[in-house]
């Protein structure tokens, strides 16, 4: 943590997981008091989900009653329906491949918390696997956290600069395994927990499951690329991605997503990544978002999902909304609809994020 923390007012975004847990103790550690809160962005219906959030607030009340924090509890769920699920909808209505985590982040625990509490706050503390670095001109920039496979600065990539300037993160400079040893050592009721999987406010709940909720079934054909030929039948284009290989469920395998066909409701699969179709090295990016300002971006890397890889490539500026991605390399499972995370040539600072739109 860079900056100077004695005289700030602190709120920490209180998950009931293990890493915002450990924010606490190390905000406390250091002397200082936090105001912890707990969003509640929940499912709709709780009798028809099955929803973890009752335990995730019981472990978030023992985590501040330990370091003696206050503990609010925010809901941001109305919130979170109309804008988050919203957008993932359309999206992959449209058979685009939206990411609801990195919208969460921006609309909901920077955007509509800011709104109803952040603001009475200096700082907004997060458990995320990321780190800021404040440069000579004063400017504040999102770097990567030391744990490739736990970095989750793509999740942040779409947040405003106001945004980034409020946020810190307190464990960013661990590994995954460290923050573990940390809740063990403290004896913190959710140190053995497991990670929460998938989005971020579904708990035990099946993302296809989310989505037959909203838009049902959409049956229409899958067929195999190279032949032409019916191998079987789809629910609906919007349960699969591009690069998809595993639920499937057909004989003959493994398949692979290459392509969707939204007029003709037909969903094209492969035997392999071999077809060229499946791999792309030049893209459009739409409405490219700058986190800290704009800046250079002719040598950069770049990554379109969550992984620790990091892609080369050079950035070419079309226009004002438009940029083209020109990758050293061939990328599989390229989808619009999917965030192209942009960082420095040393993948050190997240410069910023655009919509992939082919």
């Amino acid at each position: 943590m860079e900056e100077n923390l004695k005289e700030k007012k602190i709120a920490v975004l209180l998950s009931g997981g293990v890493d915002s847990s450990v924010v606490v103790y190390e905000l406390v550690s250091r002397g200082l008091q936090p105001d912890c809160f707990y969003i509640k962005i929940g499912p709709e219906e709780k009798e028809e989900w099955d929803c973890s959030s009752e335990e995730d607030l019981e472990m978030a009340t023992a985590v501040a009653h330990k370091y003696g924090c206050r503990l609010q509890v925010v809901d941001c769920h109305r919130e979170y329906w109309d804008e988050v699920t919203r957008y993932t909808m359309e999206k992959v209505k449209a058979g685009f491949t939206p990411n609801p985590d990195v919208m969460c982040n921006r609309l909901i625990k920077f955007g509509a918390f800011h709104e109803k509490m952040g603001y009475n706050y200096d700082l907004i503390a997060t458990g995320h696997y990321a780190q800021t670095e404040i440069d000579e001109n004063g400017d504040k920039w999102l770097v990567t956290s030391p744990d490739p496979v736990k970095d989750q600065t793509d999740f942040l990539a779409q947040i405003y600069s106001w945004q980034l300037k409020k946020a810190i993160f307190p464990i960013g400079h661990y590994q995954k395994d460290e923050v573990r040893i940390i809740a063990e050592r403290e004896h913190l009721v959710n140190a053995k927990r497991k990670d929460s999987q998938g989005i971020c406010f579904l708990g035990q709940i099946n993302y296809n499951d989310y989505i037959r909720r909203y838009l049902g079934d959409n049956p229409g054909d899958v067929v195999d690329l190279e032949t032409g030929k019916k191998i079987g039948e789809h629910r609906g284009l919007w349960y699969h991605t591009i690069g998809q290989r595993k639920g499937l469920g057909f004989g003959g395998g493994p398949w692979f997503v290459v392509k969707k066909d939204i007029g003709s409701n037909i969903l094209y699969v492969s035997h392999g990544y071999d077809p060229k179709t499946a791999y792309k090295k030049d893209f459009p990016v739409l409405d490219f978002h700058f986190l800290t300002k704009e800046v250079d971006m002719h040598k950069v890397r770049f990554k379109i999902r969550h992984t620790p890889e990091y892609h080369p490539a050079i950035i070419e500026k079309m226009d004002d909304r438009h940029y083209m991605i020109h990758s050293d390399e061939p990328i599989h499972g390229v989808a619009p609809g999917q965030f192209c995370v942009v960082y420095d040539e040393n993948h050190h600072r997240c410069l910023g994020s655009g919509e992939i739109s082919i």
